[in-house]
């Protein structure tokens, strides 16, 4: 194993997606900004996510065998003391991760890095990868952890704009993924992992998506309603969401057509983005102006 596959393995990109989602955790509670927090609390995201996507690849390597889109990872042809030494790696990063938290910043932070972690890498990839569509609506808590160890980090005393922003993620993942899954069905099933449109038709998971999309806009529109945020991030929020179910609905017109399925995949991202950046500019913005 070369530094290069000890890098791969730790899927740097999903890090900094999850290190950034606590940021905007962070960022939704704060008054001010203080740069060594932020510093502090990106690392330790960082090094979370990459405990648990080390423990991912894994444990998943006779899968990743089975899938045309996945054969070339480092763990497939590893050896057994290949394995001992990532299995070793996972963990010091987890450690590593939930330590600096915990010192740096406090427990409750530590805490919400060390469930994401678990629920990613035990209740996801471990107890239901592998026997049930349900995994990855269920595996969705592990990203909503960020959100919350970032809010932690500024107040721990702080939970409702962050468990709303937690509920929006929740909800988020199934649509982004099932997008994916609809791409990448085929290999799924010749894996024998029952990602839902593995075992589904493309139209039932074109349904599912819109479905839950449709409750993932409802949940981005509560922190409005609710006195929590205000009329920029309203706005914005509805405009986006607006916009990306249109290309759901365009998705259930056609559930086949794999141009759609790619578009909602990245849609997505591009969506969760747009409430960031509302976020930020409601918090933040008025702030800049006085």
């Amino acid at each position: 194993m070369t530094f290069a596959n000890y890098m791969e393995l730790c899927k740097m990109r999903i890090g900094v997606i999850i290190a950034l989602t606590a940021i905007i955790g962070y960022m939704a509670v704060a008054e001010t900004v203080e740069a060594v927090t932020l510093v502090a609390l990106s690392l330790a995201m960082l090094l979370g996510s990459a405990s648990s996507s080390v423990f991912n690849h894994l444990y998943e390597r006779d899968l990743d065998a089975r899938m045309t889109r996945t054969r070339g990872r480092p763990m497939v042809t590893a050896s057994p003391a290949d394995c001992r030494r990532v299995l070793a790696f996972a963990l010091a990063l987890l450690v590593a991760g939930v330590g600096l938290a915990g010192v740096a910043l406090n427990w409750l932070v530590a805490a919400h890095l060390f469930l994401g972690a678990f629920v990613y890498a035990i209740v996801y990839t471990v107890w239901l990868k592998r026997r049930t569509w349900w995994n990855i609506v269920v595996g969705g808590a592990a990203g909503s952890f960020a959100v919350l160890a970032g809010a932690a980090a500024v107040d721990p005393g702080v939970w409702s704009l962050p468990l709303l922003m937690a509920v929006t993620l929740f909800l988020w993942t199934p649509s982004h993924f099932w997008a994916l899954a609809l791409l990448l069905r085929d290999d799924y099933r010749a894996a024998g992992v029952p990602m839902l449109p593995a075992v589904t038709s493309a139209r039932r998971s074109a349904e599912a998506i819109l479905i839950n999309s449709v409750l993932l806009v409802a949940s981005t529109l509560l922190p409005w309603m609710l006195g929590e945020l205000g009329a920029v991030y309203g706005v914005i929020s509805l405009l986006f969401g607006a916009w990306f179910l249109l290309g759901t609905v365009a998705l259930l017109r056609a559930p086949e057509d794999r141009t759609l399925a790619r578009r909602t995949f990245f849609g997505s991202m591009v969506y969760l983005m747009g409430v960031f950046l509302a976020v930020l500019l409601d918090k933040h913005l008025p702030m800049m102006w006085t």
